[in-house]
């Protein structure tokens, strides 16, 4: 809920809202420097003037950001959107030949980095003719800015994998993040006493959109992590007594294996919130014996993510489910027993960049997930009709995999496909042909391929074939792969 009965009335003006009810409380905690409601306002605030006057930033433009997560980053999203311009976060976990796709896809003008991305900054700056910008220019000012922010202007790109044979960048609009922020802040009933903790990545809509925009949406305070460290989060845990945090399978395993669990501070937490369609129980039922209840939310990229979410008083007897559709989302299935989801609302992207439809002539997206309904109205996912693998709450398309590795000399055809894992709840698994003659090892080719994408979608399994099991009309059946690939272990 917002503050004072009132809602903030646009993206930009988020943080001035807030400024104006609550200027000295806080709003974000970063390496140890707190950001009041009115800091973050007026630092927007001047960011976009500087961007407008100083850097020839205009409405669509777009600014692309290689870093860490970081204050500053937040500040940039709300300082474009004053001018109705796009910021495209670059997934700091992909290869370089990854981000020049995208660079080259999107086309920004200018790329800002952080520390630890300098190097690649550079070349990628260099080899696009792109204005590069170290994080600390974010922090200078400039004269006012005009005011371009509207509800239907593009201010984010994120690539999600989709049903085609490469990533496609969903465009959320400034209505979109808004309804979201709007939709997610309900739900989770956020106030202005609530404390986040933020670990997972901004380059996503998980990171981003779950918890820390809704966050600063409802006048609570965000203590962001640079990345996600266990130690990191138990000492959050300690001494900034968090009462909302969003995980993942994998990181919840992190947190649950490590020695520091036992005796973590635990009951400030009202809920763990969970971004993943398919929650491993053992995971889930080791919160809810500490007390903490884990809330499932479902969504993707292009869906805001907010879409449909258990609730804490639900989440203990409905494990295994997504929960019901949030307010103002409307949700069906392909057919009543059950099959693919579909979602419309509010914060639903209608494209992917730059102008292909993402949902049908009214507005519904196919998510390609399959699911079914409970008496009760709650989703819980079955299985996905996409070949998407999602491991570790990264979605990987088997064409990541396969495009780059068949290129290989000794590839006469593979096939990628996802297999349970313990630790990262699917993994990926590649089925390779060879050429005749080859004798070419899994270790060599896994090299080549480490060249070529990102760590985490090198295939964990390995499995040799002398042909690939298609259907009549050549499509491979990836069920069968994964069912030779438990026979052999």
């Amino acid at each position: 809920m917002a503050v004072a009965g009132s809602e903030p009335t646009s993206l930009s003006a988020v943080p001035a809202h807030h400024a104006a009810h609550q200027a000295d409380a806080p709003a974000l905690r970063f390496e140890g420097r707190t950001f009041t409601c009115g800091e973050l306002a007026a630092w927007s605030d001047a960011l976009a003037g500087r961007l407008w006057h100083e850097w020839g930033v205009r409405s669509g433009d777009r600014v692309a950001w290689l870093g860490l997560n970081h204050v500053a980053q937040l500040a940039l999203l709300f300082a474009l959107a004053r001018l109705g311009a796009i910021l495209l976060p670059l997934n700091f976990r992909l290869a370089p030949a990854e981000w020049s796709a995208q660079l080259a896809e999107c086309g920004p003008l200018r790329l800002v980095h952080d520390d630890s991305f300098e190097a690649a900054a550079r070349e990628l700056a260099a080899k696009y003719g792109l204005a590069l910008h170290p994080v600390g220019e974010l922090e200078g000012s400039g004269p006012p800015a005009p005011d371009h922010s509207g509800d239907d202007a593009a201010v984010l790109l994120v690539y999600t994998s989709g049903t085609t044979s490469r990533p496609k960048a969903a465009v959320h609009t400034q209505g979109n993040l808004l309804a979201n922020m709007r939709i997610a802040s309900l739900v989770q009933r956020m106030t202005p006493d609530d404390r986040v903790l933020t670990v997972l990545p901004l380059f996503h809509v998980g990171g981003l959109c779950i918890q820390t925009l809704p966050a600063l949406y409802a006048g609570a305070q965000v203590q962001l992590h640079a990345r996600f460290a266990p130690d990191a989060v138990f000492d959050s845990l300690e001494t900034f007594a968090p009462t909302l945090t969003l995980q993942v399978p994998a990181t919840m395993k992190a947190l649950i294996e490590h020695p520091r669990w036992a005796g973590a501070p635990l009951s400030g937490l009202r809920a763990v919130w969970a971004g993943s369609s398919l929650l491993p129980a053992p995971l889930v039922h080791a919160f809810h014996a500490r007390g903490v209840p884990v809330c499932n939310v479902y969504g993707a990229t292009e869906t805001g993510p907010f879409s449909i979410a258990l609730q804490p008083e639900h989440a203990m007897n409905h494990v295994g489910s997504c929960g019901w559709p949030a307010p103002g989302v409307e949700a069906r299935l392909a057919v009543a027993s059950g099959g693919d989801l579909w979602l419309r609302g509010p914060n639903i992207v209608r494209r992917y960049w730059p102008d292909q439809a993402a949902c049908d002539a009214e507005g519904w997206f196919n998510t390609g997930d399959l699911a079914r309904q409970a008496a009760d109205g709650s989703y819980t996912i079955v299985g996905r009709s996409k070949e998407l693998i999602i491991s570790g709450g990264e979605n990987i398309h088997p064409a990541e995999i396969e495009a780059p590795l068949s290129e290989h000399p000794d590839v006469a055809e593979c096939a990628a496909f996802g297999v349970p894992d313990p630790d990262w709840g699917e993994a990926a698994a590649i089925a390779v042909v060879l050429r005749e003659g080859s004798s070419v090892t899994d270790e060599e080719l896994r090299a080549y391929l480490a060249q070529r994408i990102a760590k985490f979608k090198l295939p964990r399994h390995w499995v040799r074939v002398e042909q690939l099991p298609k259907t009549a009309l050549g499509k491979v059946q990836r069920t069968q792969l994964a069912a030779l690939l438990r026979a052999k272990r």
